[in-house]
């Protein structure tokens, strides 16, 4: 079993309140789940109006299926125009990383 974690840091173009924010950000995580199947939610940041964190999560039995999942997720997210991509942290963990 191999589980991939995603976090992408957000700048937010011409957002001006929370609820502008939300706007943009819903669809994100919405299209996000709905395409690849995953875990996603924002995960912090959430009272700045021009910043995001959203977090993502993905199992799979394979481990070249987990990694190709979540490059296709950064480059949905990386491809938004009202959104610019400050950063990305990608951890992969595999059986070898708990102890039985």
């Amino acid at each position: 079993m191999y589980v991939g974690t995603l976090s992408f840091d957000l700048l937010l173009g011409d957002v001006r309140s929370l609820k502008e924010k939300r706007s943009v950000v819903r669809p994100i995580v919405a299209e996000l789940h709905r395409k690849f199947a995953v875990s996603v939610a924002e995960v912090g940041d959430q009272d700045l109006y021009r910043r995001a964190r959203i977090g993502l999560a993905v199992v799979s039995g394979d481990a070249g299926h987990l990694t190709d999942v979540m490059d296709r997720c950064e480059r949905l997210v990386a491809a938004r125009p009202e959104v610019e991509l400050l950063s990305v942290h990608r951890q992969l963990h595999g059986d070898d990383d708990w102890p039985e």
